[in-house]
This record gives C-alpha cells, structure tokens and sequence, in this order.
C-alpha cells in the first residue's frame, strides 16, 4: 500500500524538476536581464491526508523528514495543521518558497551561468546595444553559445559597423574568427544580424542560408564554360572558361549557343557554323539567366533523359522561353531501352514550360510506365543521332 502512495506526494526533486523547466524556458534570465524585481516563489506540496497517518505512517514521517528545513538551506518550508483525534495534530510541509533570486540559482546549481551571462550581456549593452536587447528577450540561446559568443558578438559589431566597399567573407577581420567559424554559426549570425543590421543592409530577396550573398558580401565568382564550334577564336582560344558577370556579350557572328550536360558530350560536339556549345553543369544551367544576350541567339538544350533533365530543361526555358530541345522524346529514349539506369531521386514537379514531345517522355518517366526510375544519361545516346538532329536544326 505504502508503495502505491508515496509517489503522489511532491518531492524535493519535484519541486526543483519544476523550477528547472522555468529556468529551461529562461525565464529567469529574461526578468533578470529586464532588471525586474525578484518576486518570491511558492511551490504548492501535494502531501498525505491525515488518513494517512495512521495507515502509512512510516511513509508520513519519511517524507516530512525530506523535507526538514535543515536539508534546503536555499527553501523556506510553510507548515500546515494535518491530523486530527486519532493522530493528534502535526505540522505538515505545504509549500515551498524561494525568497530570494540567488537562493533560486543557487538551488538549480547555475550560479556561474548567470554570472557568466550577465557579464555577456554588460558587453553587449556597452557595444552593441541592439544585440543587448536580442540577449535579453532569448537568454538561453547565449548560455548554449557562451563560450562562443564573445567571438560572434564581435563578428555580428564589425558586420554592423563597416561601412567600405563590398568584400568576401574571408576578409572580415575579428580575432579568432574565420569562414569555417562563421558557416558553423550561420544560423544564429543571420538570425543575430537580422535583428541588428538597419533593412537596407539586408538583401531579403536573398534565402536566409546563403549568408554571403543576404549580408552583401561578395560571393565566389560563377565560371561558364564554352567552346566556339566553327573554327573562330576570341583572343587565339577557341575554348574559354570566364566570369558569368563578365559575359555581357556573345563572341563575334555566333547566332547560335548549344547548351549540354556531359563533359565528354560538350568536348566531341561537332563543329556548327556560328555556334558555340556551353557545358551546362546541371540546376547550375540557372546562372546562364545573367546572359541577357542568349534572348537575341537560337538556344538549344540537349540534357539527360531523366525527370531532373526535363526540369533543368523547364528552368532554362523559364529564363529564355525561346530555349529549344533535342534528343529528349519518347522515340529517343525507347530506341535505347539496353542503355537505360536508374535515377537516384527522381523529381514529380509540374513543369509548365515543356512542348508536347517533352511533356510526353516526362510523363513517361514519372508514371514509371516503362519501369521504376528510368534514366538515360546523354553519354549514352548514339552519337550520329546528335549529328542527325544538328543536321535537321540547319
């Protein structure tokens, strides 16, 4: 009987589990960084009934025992009258009080955090204001970082307070801090600086994880690939990579850019009068959109036979809706059933940009009407077939 009684009743572990949730959702930090007054705090205690002192009266003495005001220096225990004719009339522990903020920490065994915290937060209210007020409305968060956040406060107030020219990342000079420390970080900086940086220092069109680009740091350069196919050069060299943002304009007579995945593919393509073959790399097909001179060219695309191909090819179109195919249709793909693999991951987007042979092979690969996961790389495709459709194209 005793056994099934005795856990109702509130424990010191009880209590202090209970505070401890309080300190969890920093609560008490927040009021001491806000400099509110300590209001003491009273714990209900769900003890016996005076029942129970005759029937469980060793379990009765023990948990009044464990709660001897001798045991919690950092407590005041309030008594209640429990018992009655039987029993006689005894003191029960009722509630608990904390009257004071130190005794509460010092319960919880988080005196050197606070101490640690409040010396953060003087920091930031001397230098950096705006942060000061973050700290003091998410405290947990800085006690999670603390041995870290002497070295973000001083990357979020040398972010805030240059005023130069635009540079990269790994420029910014605070001790102690580096590019591996701040994409480690990046999370809490972006959310740090979005809090203290003025609107017009953050890019917002930009995602939240591309931190370089949403600071308006500069970013890697984006390199194109190209070979001119009709025996013309720029420069003596028929085949450059340059700086996207530095392509502001097509090589001299080109009329016509083929764009392709594979490597080997963009290597061996055959020579085209007035062309030239970029290799695409892929979803990075996106960064062609800075070429604003494609709109005035004959853009042809020839990707993989596989749902993310279809979708670069969706993207591309998105950009320039001028942007033809070739080799990517049902006949193309059933013509080489022995070449086919499997596609990782395929993708099931609506791709809204697609002609009614695109749209057919496409629908094909998602249904899964020819088997699971169907893929044809286009090093796989026969090569005359290329040569076939270029013919066709003039």
């Amino acid at each position: 009987m005793a056994a099934t009684s005795t856990p109702t009743w509130t424990t010191p572990r009880d209590v202090a589990a209970r505070l401890r949730k309080r300190w969890e959702r920093g609560e008490f930090l927040s009021q001491l960084a806000d400099g509110t007054d300590f209001d003491p705090l009273a714990i209900p205690l769900r003890g016996p009934k005076a029942g129970d002192i005759t029937q469980h009266y060793d379990d009765v003495l023990a948990w009044a025992t464990s709660w001897a005001p001798d045991k919690h220096r950092h407590l005041r225990i309030e008594y209640r009258k429990l018992g009655g004719r039987l029993a006689g009339v005894n003191n029960a522990p009722a509630r608990a009080w904390i009257d004071h903020r130190d005794d509460l920490f010092q319960l919880l065994g988080v005196t050197n955090t606070v101490t640690r915290y409040t010396s953060l937060l003087a920091a930031a209210r001397e230098s950096l204001p705006p942060l000061a007020a973050w700290m003091a409305e998410h405290p947990m968060k800085v006690v999670q970082r603390d041995a870290d956040w002497p070295r973000l406060q001083a990357t979020v107030r040398w972010i805030t307070d240059y005023r130069g020219p635009a540079v990269y990342l790994r420029q910014l000079d605070v001790p102690g801090v580096d590019t591996k420390f701040i994409e480690h970080h990046r999370a809490i900086l972006t959310t740090l600086l979005e809090h203290c940086l003025p609107e017009n220092r953050i890019n917002s069109e930009v995602v939240r994880t591309d931190f370089a680009a949403r600071f308006r740091f500069l970013r890697k350069p984006v390199y194109l690939r190209f070979r001119l196919l009709d025996g013309a050069s720029v420069a003596g060299f028929r085949e450059l990579t340059v700086r996207a943002d530095e392509f502001t304009a097509s090589p001299p007579g080109i009329t016509t850019v083929y764009v392709v995945e594979n490597e080997t593919t963009y290597l061996a393509f055959p020579d085209q009068p007035h062309s030239m073959v970029i290799h695409g790399g892929g979803y990075a097909v996106t960064q062609l959109a800075a070429l604003t001179w494609l709109h005035g060219t004959r853009l042809v695309y020839w990707g993989d036979l596989d749902t993310h191909g279809f979708a670069i090819l969706d993207r591309l179109r998105r950009a320039f809706p001028h942007t033809r195919s070739i080799l990517m249709n049902r006949d193309v793909l059933l013509e080489h059933r022995g070449q086919w693999v499997k596609e990782d991951t395929p993708t099931h987007q609506h791709l809204g940009t697609l002609s009614p042979d695109e749209a057919d092979a496409y629908d094909i690969l998602v249904s899964g009407e020819f088997g699971s996961k169907v893929r044809l790389e286009q090093e796989r495709v026969r090569f005359h077939l290329l040569e076939e459709a270029l013919n066709e194209l003039r």
